[in-house]
């Protein structure tokens, strides 16, 4: 059998790993080309991130706890929730998803030994944080007051800081292209001898249908940004309408990108719930080649329906009735997963850990977020709730109740394998519940403002929606409490926590049959698979493993050592 790794192929086995373990801390901890450090890297950076965005949160939810709006002026609060929305969507839920548990489990999961292009990786990586630094210091110049979507032609009309955004989100969308080539060709190229796609574990699979959506519809997105930048800094009138320019065009672009980007941000989400749920469940996923499968269908489908976001901007009604019904259609692959995890967990011996909870909130809160998107994807209904809280409550359901609900119980779920520890159940336990009461506390509130007419974006509203604001804020504190919490038992757990050993959940996939933490060149013989690793009544599917958990078996020597 011939194996390509890193670009050379050997036969009868796998190449040592191609470069030897750093001895200093700069080369092993900040510069690092180890897809695991890496990974951690983008999860503690966008944790970070989120911090920051989570204070933002909280002053918008203080300014709208009375009617009159006294914490800000209206343009603080427009750069407040501008910076916000683009903060969490590009500095926290796509790097944490894709950056970071990407980098860390995938390459375990299909046996591999670093990603295809490790040094790419690092570079991927030291784009980001500058990036992020380059969005906040537009506060320095004045920041973006449209929104994260930032359209024309008010962003034309922003303070310097709009280029500054638009600089930034440019550099974060080529790290992101760079990532989804880099996880394309590892994920083609340099899986285990027999994992063939149909034994693949299902996060593969979701980061399989990501990465082509962070090559390509980055683009777009690039492009506009490159253009709205140009037009900004020299007069070249893309978007404006008083000199030729189209500020449609700009939605076009920007949501050419940014529905596929939704899928960004849920696919790896769905690939981690399909992870937790049959470890908990202690059966066999079911309908492994559906969810598979749909992952896929999802990613196709995210580039045909972007302009159901565009239903209010004039678009032909000829337009809008395609787009309606294939924003239907793309509810079928979704709604395949759900049953699917449904009838996992029916008759399963289920296990109630932090992940697991987290999992089954994921389930409830994302259900509920697709629903108003079917809601939403009618014409009628769309131009009657688009500028209201409702859009606010709806999208909230779909990142938080779903991405960061997956995110959360990710953390849980492979805590022990990146740090050796176990974290608290009894605090992760807490953190759930408040987080799922905080979350529900504060956004179904908003489905109801929005539908009594309460417009989005706005510093100061009607009198007569200011209890409902009240009790939106007061739940979000219980939230924000949540995840305090978890930081509070993360931080703890990583050096307090009880031992984790190699497989605290006795789950069946790759990266559980080796030390926790991995070692550097993660296996020391690469493992033949030769089924899917989700019945928990047959034996392992692996063989070559003999070794991977004794330290008397020493590591493989790095190439031309």
């Amino acid at each position: 059998m011939s194996v390509a790794v890193h670009g050379e192929v050997h036969g009868g086995g796998v190449a040592d790993h191609i470069h030897p373990e750093p001895q200093t801390f700069v080369r092993k901890y900040i510069f690092s080309i180890d897809h695991k450090i890496i990974g951690i890297q983008y999860i503690i950076t966008s944790f970070v991130f989120m911090g920051l965005g989570g204070l933002l949160a909280e002053l918008i939810r203080v300014q709208l706890m009375h009617h009159s709006g006294a914490l800000v002026n209206p343009d603080t609060y427009n750069e407040l929730y501008s910076i916000h929305g683009s903060t969490m969507v590009w500095l926290v839920i796509i790097p944490l998803l894709t950056g970071g548990f990407g980098n860390f489990v995938f390459p375990l999961q299909i046996g591999a030994r670093d990603v295809a292009f490790p040094w790419l990786n690092m570079v991927s990586f030291w784009i980001f944080p500058p990036a992020g630094l380059m969005l906040y210091s537009s506060f320095l110049m004045g920041a973006p007051v449209a929104g994260w979507t930032e359209y024309p032609p008010m962003s034309l009309q922003g303070a310097a800081g709009t280029s500054m955004w638009a600089a930034a989100i440019f550099l974060i969308g080529v790290s992101s292209t760079m990532t989804g080539i880099n996880f394309l060709v590892t994920l083609l190229k340099m899986r285990a001898p027999g994992m063939t796609f149909t034994r693949m574990p299902l996060f593969c699979w979701a980061q399989f249908a990501t990465a082509p959506l962070l090559m390509i519809a980055t683009t777009a997105l690039g492009a506009a940004l490159a253009a709205l930048f140009i037009e900004r800094q020299f007069g070249v009138p893309f978007f404006d309408p008083t000199k030729g320019g189209s500020p449609v065009l700009w939605q076009h672009m920007f949501w050419f990108y940014s529905h596929p980007a939704v899928y960004i941000m849920i696919l790896p989400a769905f690939g981690m719930i399909s992870e937790i749920l049959p470890t908990f469940a202690r059966k066999p996923i079911f309908g492994y080649k559906m969810i598979a499968f749909s992952s896929v269908a999802i990613a196709l489908l995210g580039f045909m329906v972007w302009a159901h976001h565009m239903f209010t901007s004039g678009l032909a009604p000829w337009l809008q009735l395609p787009f309606m019904i294939l924003t239907f259609f793309i509810a079928i692959p979704t709604g395949i997963k759900i049953f699917s995890w449904l009838t996992t967990l029916w008759g399963g011996k289920i296990q109630f850990s932090t992940a697991m909870l987290f999992a089954v909130g994921f389930i409830a809160t994302f259900t509920f977020g697709g629903i108003t998107g079917v809601f939403l994807a009618a014409v009628p209904f769309d131009l009657h709730a688009h500028g209201t809280y409702f859009i606010v409550a709806h999208l909230h359901y779909v990142l938080v109740g779903g991405s960061l609900m997956a995110i959360l119980g990710g953390v849980h779920f492979w805590y022990p394998k990146m740090s050796g520890r176990m974290m608290n159940e009894t605090l992760g336990k807490w953190t759930f519940w408040l987080f799922f009461i905080g979350f529900n506390g504060t956004f179904i509130p908003m489905h109801w403002l929005g539908l009594l007419g309460m417009p989005r974006r706005v510093a100061t509203y009607d009198p007569q929606f200011q209890t409902w604001n009240i009790v939106a804020t007061a739940f979000s504190f219980v939230m924000t409490a949540a995840l305090l919490l978890f930081f509070i038992n993360a931080l703890y757990s990583l050096r307090n926590g009880r031992k984790a050993g190699p497989n605290p959940w006795n789950a069946r996939t790759l990266e559980w049959q080796i030390p926790s933490p991995p070692p550097y060149y993660n296996f020391k013989h690469v493992p033949a698979v030769f089924a899917a690793p989700y019945d928990f009544a047959e034996p392992l599917p692996y063989r070559g493993l003999e070794g991977e958990l004794d330290p008397s078996v020493p590591a493989p020597v790095p190439a031309g050592h």
